[in-house]
């Protein structure tokens, strides 16, 4: 069964946040360089990097040249930690399904418990995204394999929001501008008809 694994710069971006919304770090506070940050929490300095930029891209911190990283909102932490656990939470409910289906000697009522769980999170997620993930595997030979996200420019080329990548056995949530797409990865996103077709598009040989 694939695992959950976030990207570590990810993690690091949950636990500024923390820090922000403990009221730790202040909104109008200018924290320290990021080499600073990547000792604090014991990363390297280009992890630390790739944290910031995801706080940053969310309006949560904003770099500035020359003095560090200035917080701007402790409302948009918060609201960047409660998506974070709703996407581990619903992970966790499917693999709970699964392990549930697998081993077919659970109780009936308890899978339909987890069913339910899964409705009413799937329900609360599609709220806020009433859009429902699709899926894709680029052929193994596409000239787009072996690159970043963001250097891709996938959002702008196709209008698909990537959501996640499994690689191997490993589901990667929320992988970021900086995830690489290797060939045998399957991604999930969310947009329109249109843009199914336009994914298949991009990546075809």
């Amino acid at each position: 069964m694939p695992k959950v694994k976030e990207p570590r710069y990810h993690q690091i971006a949950q636990e500024i946040a923390e820090h922000i919304v403990n009221k730790q770090f202040l909104v109008g506070e200018k924290l320290h360089a990021r080499s600073t940050l990547a000792a604090t929490f014991g990363v390297s300095a280009e992890t630390a990097r790739k944290a910031i930029s995801v706080l940053a891209d969310l309006d949560i911190v904003k770099p500035v040249h020359g003095s560090g990283v200035e917080v701007l909102s402790r409302e948009k932490a918060r609201e960047f930690l409660d998506q974070a656990k709703e996407s581990r939470d619903l992970q966790t409910t499917h693999s709970e399904i699964k392990s549930l289906i697998a081993k077919q000697k659970e109780d009936l009522a308890n899978l339909d418990e987890a069913f339910s769980l899964l409705l009413d999170q799937t329900q609360r997620v599609r709220k806020n995204n009433p859009m429902s993930p699709y899926e894709f595997i680029p052929e193994a030979d596409s000239p787009m394999l072996n690159q970043s996200i963001g250097s891709l420019n996938i959002w702008q080329n196709t209008g698909a929001t990537i959501i996640a990548i499994l690689h191997e056995d490993e589901i990667i949530l929320s992988p970021g501008p900086y995830a690489n797409i290797m060939p045998g990865d399957t991604i999930y996103f969310v947009g329109s008809d249109k843009t199914v077709e336009a994914i298949h598009q991009f990546f075809a040989v």
